[in-house]
């Protein structure tokens, strides 16, 4: 005899997506800007350290590097050097694209009523042009550093972004690049999904804690079902 067991519907996962890295392709545009914003108080690091760190809080970044180099700035000189960054990037601003698929998986994601809001650790005079690539209004769901307490690897902009959203941060599949976003994702118990596209390895994402790994958005967009969400369209 078949029998069939009446229970509550669950929800429709929502979707948290980091930025750079996983819907725009900056990750070396904020690479170079944070070597140039280095130089300018005498560190030189090769790019690869810098890349290692990038996903983080600007200020977390810095004093790990600070830590490598052994070199100790004041407060007031970090925040400067961030500054300095943010400059440092606007001035290659034009060479950053939306990452293939990008535009098209917000799209389809709305289209179908499934809620997604960005998640950044940048803050927000970088953050708000990427929405113009993206073809988003200024009214899109957004997070970002000047927004929390703490950016990633921290828990707060996920927690932040579940809030904006209305839901559960349980029932989000928090979308990165970086082991820093997967980090932040487990602590805000979230299913982390990762993204290739910022330069972390597959291994890395996964020991990390990614459910999921793919290549970029556009990949994302054709393995929906293997992340529990049914498109119609």
């Amino acid at each position: 005899m078949n029998t069939r067991f009446d229970y509550p519907e669950p929800p429709v996962p929502a979707f948290l997506f980091d930025l750079d890295g996983t819907l725009i392709d900056s990750v070396y545009q904020h690479v170079i800007a944070w070597r140039t914003a280095l130089r300018g108080v005498g560190i030189d690091l090769s790019v690869w350290r810098v890349h290692r760190r990038i996903g983080m809080s600007g200020g977390l970044l810095v004093h790990a590097l600070l830590r490598e180099t052994g070199v100790s700035l004041r407060d007031e000189q970090i925040e400067d050097l961030q500054q300095a960054h943010a400059e440092a990037y606007l001035e290659q601003i034009d060479s950053v694209r939306p990452l293939p698929g990008a535009v098209e998986l917000l799209r389809r994601l709305s289209d179908n009523d499934v809620r997604w809001a960005i998640a950044t650790s940048s803050r927000a005079d970088t953050a708000r042009h990427a929405l113009d690539m993206l073809e988003l209004p200024p009214d899109v769901p957004l997070v970002h550093r000047d927004q929390v307490r703490r950016a990633k690897p921290d828990p707060d902009l996920f927690l932040a972004g579940a809030a904006l959203l209305d839901v559960e941060p349980k029932f989000t599949l928090a979308v990165g690049d970086s082991v820093w976003d997967m980090l932040a994702a487990r602590r805000a118990d979230a299913l982390g999904v990762g993204l290739l596209s910022g330069g972390y390895g597959r291994d890395e994402l996964e020991r990390a804690g990614a459910f999921r790994v793919y290549a970029d958005p556009a990949e994302l967009l054709t393995r929906l079902d293997e992340v529990g969400v049914r498109i119609r369209s």
